[in-house]
């Protein structure tokens, strides 16, 4: 498993039972449904890419790869929002992407 960014690091240690709490949320998330672990990745990524969070992109490029998904996936995931989100905005999550798959 890749590393935690270091602002999850200080979260972690300043506010660590809403951490806990937050990854309990979304391990019961995950497994309210019939999607694996790569595809509900991306559709984060997806979310978070639309929403401008470089740091959510960068987390969940990590947690893509983490769980199956290659680098071709990742940025085609990003690119297929180009309609959505605008040229723009996929340009600078793919470039967030990037931070993490050439790290």
């Amino acid at each position: 498993m890749t590393p935690l960014p270091r602002n999850y690091d200080w979260l972690a240690a300043k506010f660590n039972n809403v951490i806990q709490n937050h990854q309990e949320l979304g391990k019961a998330l995950r497994e309210a449904g019939p999607l694996n672990n790569k595809d509900a990745n991306l559709i984060q990524l997806a979310a978070a890419a639309a929403t401008k969070a470089e740091g959510a992109v960068h987390s969940h490029v990590k947690r893509a790869m983490d769980s199956g998904a290659t680098p071709e996936e990742i940025y085609h995931a990003i690119l297929l929002l180009t309609s959505t989100i605008g040229f723009p905005a996929m340009a600078a999550a793919l470039s967030w992407a990037r931070d993490i798959i050439e790290d």
